[in-house]
């Protein structure tokens, strides 16, 4: 088909220029980079006509005597043809449209835009609109199917869509080019085109080849390429016959092939080498007319479509005929062999993903060298590719194809028929929008915000907080192209990919260091890259594309390294824990295989979940990774379902939120910045029409709520149902926080307990309305001792007397049971000093709740040894101190305790004879406290200097933890925040709060009152005064007695005595005991301290208690023992 090549006309000013003919053939018509349209009868006409559209005319369509525009100020505008006249504005976009075109009968016309969207208005009533959201990035172009279905359009964000135009949704879509953020930035401009007529095939151009799919099907069914082509295809058009592909390319190519035989019948070159961002049949088919990117307009003439191949073949050169051999089936067997036996093909993701996110899909078409399944930057992701058809499969369609020069290939290429590998989706921080952006979100968490800009004016980092307390804003320039961050309330950690001259660095900000540098960067080995990174509390880590996780101290001191089983996905870390994903194998049929660790730093660090599956969707990939504010790990799929860790069920991830349920459009969702658990809330930003917010304006945070998946929730029993869950799992990080040893909101956990329980008593009710007796005692099992108490109330008096019977024999095992963990209990608690950090010792040993074991002992045994446990309570409590400040804890004040480390081994105090005297029965020299009668003298005195404020505040704060109704044993449950903070201060708080937990449990079993009346309401019994007097004389008879033996002794002789010098001694303690009570009451006054005691027995319990805190536990089991009686 050889034609001749026109000379070039200057016809607008440099820049993009586009060009068409009108219905008969008979005018050219360009618009240009200077606002105007040109009509030209000829390219020889000198004078053609002229209409100004605007300060830049973008785009224009031409049919049925309509001129449509699209112009620098936002609008798409019709004129008359040939005339000019203006006939007003179709649609208007918040930005300027970029490509429009008309449907095959001219009634409608589709337009793209900058703003992401494509509308289809209709001509004749431009109120008739249809707008397709669903890109990420400005359109390039649009196409129209000939039969008016379908809409073909193309889009920054890598992806080719094909849409419905009436239902508005996506029948496919294809991610086939690399992506940019801007149509000015564009590598091409992928111009499609569908075959005219029947509209078989649509054509796409992918690099220096054009792709053909079929419709319907959607199958990518072969490739027209040419070997002479060395830069990307920018713009592809049919012949009207429907039988040739013409495509222009970046660099002046000008090519047309067969599409039948697949051969290229012509090649022309640009006589300046400028890129063809035009091209236009004449509707004869016997002219292209195309224009460049420096406003000229050109034409290629003599075209023939009437005279087929095989009479045109042979008058050319025989050197063309040398490259047509070559550059069809043959060579393109040769080159993509390797490329499409191993490429992951993903045709069924392809057609139900509809969303074509940045994370998923890689981004541009070059095909060779394609041997791993991890996609790179720069590698195509075949979705779209059927294997094996473009070498043989293509011969369905009679008449459209010929029969490949590879046929006798095809026995040594099998085709593969099973399930096709997913292309894994890439490394990305949560909370960040895609790197391609020019303005894009790096991080959004719930400290604050970092903004990148990388445009013609500035390279920049900008960092806001959300409470300006933490820091002020601050604005980084961003020299090093840093394209990840992360933010915490201590620093602000970027890094940047490595280039051909620079390694791949780590940049942290250390905003919250006392001194002056607060700034560091490291310099990743050669060949490494940033892959993930994320800061916790003291701590930063990065994973890096070697599958090396390395952490660093926040300071800069590089820590830990260890490799990961798979390429990182992403990270998150919150406190002392690090939570990363990973691939750790290849998907399947559009589902990823990720793999989750979760790390805890803290004094004994271990692996929580070692590389278990993340659970997602069905043909669905991650989009967002974190913690709860509380600390619980959850993420959010791409089909918008959030899951969250529960730590009470093995570690299990459950749905707790599907965000597509409040979407209103398929293609709205929801970007999530943060999850809540106190208050239940998702905070998340609603987009519409797109998976990512715009920085500007500044989007609004929207909070959704919770709500479990389980069955039937429109009943009355599913809602509660559902409430209750929801509570139990949403306050679970109670018990994790206070066994890891961080403050938790008393408050709020017994407010959680309570509704949680007025659920269950609910829906009790709810089952005796219905006669569901069985279900009732199944309830009861989830009650508290308390309410199961209330619950037999209600069945006695709903007259289910077999119910409230069975339901007391629930309650008398609970009871039971509580008694049993209260016997447990004691061992562990001795041991728990060493075990769990930062547990407040006064509160872990008070006597309040003591073990039946001792209770045989004698009364009077009691009493001899109650003073000896003074002295072996203050070195217990000594001891206690040491092992506390051993824990390191990186919210407490260090040093702030007055006491020195016992050298006496903690378990001979803890398991050691609890009577037993060191020494001569004096303090141990060890211990650092004056004797325990002085501890209260301290704590009054002491109450103003110790104000909880300023930065002490924090640390000295002691959250006391009141013991759960049926349940005491949380009583040893305390908190991160106090450690080793001053102990008149955590005696203060105690003091405040101990009447609180004495009202506060009506139903603690009897054992537990006992242990209020203690040492203070009688500080010395008959015996012991008298023991003290007399034990000089014991020893001195008996000197080789151990000091039970002697208490035993002085026990008998005690006995020995008559009633009246026994009744003698005894009245002489309680003297004793009232004159103790009137001083304490006189330091409580003076102290000002105002306890809402109801009696001056009450008070006396409290200033009991808590100096029996200070003892050895042992001393609370013979308190026990002694009061039983």
């Amino acid at each position: 088909m050889p034609c001749e090549r026109k000379p070039m006309r200057y016809g607008h000013s440099e820049g993009h220029t586009e060009v068409c003919f009108d219905d008969s053939g008979k005018f050219i018509v360009t618009c240009g980079n200077d606002g105007d349209v040109r009509i030209w009868e000829s390219l020889d006409d000198d004078d053609p006509k002229f209409i100004t559209v605007g300060e830049k005319a973008f785009s224009l369509a031409l049919r049925n005597g309509k001129l449509v525009t699209a112009s620098s100020n936002n609008t798409v505008q019709i004129h008359t043809f040939p005339d000019g006249d203006p006939d007003g504005i179709l649609t208007r976009f918040t930005t300027n449209a970029t490509h429009v075109t008309f449907n095959s009968s001219g009634s409608r016309v589709a337009a793209g835009s900058s703003d992401f969207m494509v509308k289809v208005v209709d001509v004749s009533d431009s109120s008739q609109q249809k707008t397709l959201r669903g890109h990420e990035a400005p359109v390039l172009s649009v196409a129209f199917d000939p039969k008016d279905d379908f809409l073909a359009s193309a889009s920054c964000d890598g992806s080719v869509v094909v849409w419905n135009i009436e239902e508005q949704t996506q029948a496919i879509s294809w991610p086939l080019l690399q992506k940019t953020n801007d149509v000015s930035n564009a590598k091409s401009l992928c111009r499609l085109s569908w075959q005219p007529g029947t509209g078989k095939f649509l054509a796409v151009p992918v690099e220096m080849k054009v792709h053909l799919y079929e419709r319907g099907s959607w199958d990518h069914v072969s490739n027209l390429s040419d070997d002479l082509l060395t830069q990307p295809i920018n713009v592809v058009a049919w012949s009207p016959c429907g039988r040739f592909l013409a495509a222009g390319s970046v660099g002046g190519s000008m090519t047309v092939w067969d599409v039948n035989s697949k051969v290229c019948v012509e090649r022309q070159k640009h006589e300046k080498g400028f890129t063809v961002c035009s091209l236009s049949w004449n509707p004869s088919g016997s002219q292209i007319a195309y224009t460049d990117t420096e406003g000229c307009l050109g034409m290629l003439d003599g075209f023939s479509s009437s005279t087929t191949d095989t009479n045109k073949v042979p008058v050319k050169k025989t050197a063309k005929d040398y490259d047509d051999l070559f550059d069809d089936d043959d060579d393109r067997l040769m080159d993509e062999g390797l490329s499409d036996t191993n490429s992951p093909v993903k045709k069924p993701v392809a057609a139900d993903d509809d969303d074509d996110d940045d994370f998923l899909m890689p981004a541009t078409g070059r095909v060779r060298n394609r041997g791993a399944i991890l996609d790179d930057e720069n590698s195509l992701d075949t979705g779209s590719l059927r294997l094996g058809q473009d070498k043989f499969g293509d011969d369905d369609d009679a008449g459209s194809t010929v029969e490949p020069t590879a046929a006798p290939l095809v026995p040594l290429r099998p085709v593969y028929e099973g399930p096709m590998p997913t292309p894994p989706q890439r490394a990305f921080q949560p909370g960040s929008t895609p790197a391609h952006l020019t303005h894009r979100f790096m991080m959004w968490n719930s400290v604050g915000i970092v903004r990148g800009y990388n445009d013609e004016l500035d390279n920049a980092i900008d960092v806001e907080f959300h409470d300006s307390a933490v820091h002020h804003a601050m604005h980084l320039t961003n020299s090093l192209g840093h394209t990840m961050a992360d933010l915490s309330q201590e620093a602000v950690l970027l890094a940047c990919p490595s280039t051909d001259e620079l390694a791949s660095k780590l940049q942290c900000l250390h905003f919250s260091s006392w001194d002056t540098n607060k700034e560091w960067m490291v310099d990743l080995p050669q060949g490494e890259d940033v892959k993930a990174l994320c800061l916790g509390q003291g701590w930063a880590a990065v994973a890096t594309n070697t599958l090396m996780l390395r952490m660093f101290s926040i300071g800069g001191v590089q820590r830990e390294i260890f490799s990961l089983p798979g390429p990182v996905v992403c990270m998150s870390g919150h406190g002392e824990q690090l939570l990363i994903v990973y691939h750790r194998a290849t998907g399947f049929d559009g589902d990823q295989a990720l793999g989750v660790q979760l790390l805890q730093f803290s004094r004994r660090r271990r692996q929580i979940i070692n590389g278990e599956p993340l659970p997602l969707s069905h043909k669905s990939h991650l989009s967002w990774l974190g913690f709860t504010a509380e600390g619980t790990p959850c993420y959010v799929d791409s089909d918008g379902v959030v899951r969250m860790l529960n730590r009470t069920l093995g570690n299990t991830w459950t749905p707790v939120c599907n965000t597509r349920e409040t979407c209103k459009s398929k293609s709205d969702h929801y970007w999530v910045v943060g999850v809540h658990e106190n208050p239940q809330q998702l905070r998340c930003i609603p987009c519409k029409g797109s998976r990512f917010p715009p920085t500007l304006p500044r989007p609004a945070v929207a909070i959704l709520p919770f709500k479990l998946p389980l069955c039937q929730t429109s009943t009355e029993k599913g809602q509660m149902e559902e409430q209750f869950w929801r509570s139990a799992l949403f306050h679970n990080h109670y018990s994790f926080l206070s066994s890891s040893g961080y403050e938790i909101n008393e408050d709020g956990q017994n407010q959680s307990q309570k509704e949680q329980q007025e659920l269950l008593m609910k829906m009790f009710a709810l089952s005796c309305k219905l006669e569901r007796e069985f279900r009732c005692v199944e309830l009861a099992e989830l009650m508290t001792q308390n309410v199961v108490t209330l619950a037999i109330k209600y069945a006695s008096r709903s007259r289910r007397m077999v119910l409230a019977q069975r339901l007391s024999e629930i309650a008398l095992e609970k009871a039971n049971q509580i008694q049993e963990e209260e016997r447990e209990e004691e061992e562990p608690e001795y041991s728990s000093y060493r075990r769990t950090s930062g547990y407040d010792q006064t509160e872990v040993s008070g006597g309040r709740y003591s073990s039946s074991r001792y209770n045989q002992e004698e009364e009077e045994e009691e009493q001899g040894g109650e003073e000896e446990e003074e002295e072996d309570g203050q070195e217990m409590e000594t001891e206690e101190a040491a092992e506390t400040k051993r824990r390191v804890n990186p919210f407490a004040k260090e040093a702030a305790s007055p006491v020195t480390p016992s050298l006496t081994p903690i378990g001979k105090v803890g398991r050691a004879n609890p009577f037993k005297v060191l020494g001569s029965g004096k303090p141990s020299s060890s211990s650092g406290q004056p004797r325990v009668t002085n501890i209260l003298d301290n704590m009054t005195s002491s109450k103003k200097s110790t104000p909880l404020s300023g930065s002490a505040g924090k640390q000295n704060k002691t959250p006391v933890l009141k013991p759960l109704a049926p349940r005491p044993k949380t009583k040893t449950q305390a908190t991160l925040l106090q450690m080793t903070g001053n102990k008149t201060s955590n005696k203060k708080a105690q003091e405040n709060t101990e009447p609180a937990a004495d009202q506060k449990q009506p139903d603690a079993p009897p054992p537990a009152s006992p242990a209020e009346n203690t040492e203070n309401k009688r500080p010395k019994t008959g015996f012991q005064l008298w023991l003290e007097e007399n034990r000089k004389n014991i020893i001195a008879d008996n000197p080789d007695l151990e000091e039970t033996e002697i208490i035993k002794e002085a026990m008998g002789k005690f006995r020995t005595l008559s009633a009246e010098e026994r009744l003698s001694w005894t009245e002489r303690a309680k003297g004793q005991s009232g004159d103790a009570a009137d001083v304490k009451k006189r330091k409580r006054a003076e102290g000002g301290e105002d306890v809402e005691n109801k009696n001056e027995n009450t008070e006396a319990d409290e200033n009991s208690a808590k100096k029996k805190k200070s003892l050895d536990p042992s001393s609370k089991l013979s308190v026990f023992a002694f009061n039983k009686n």
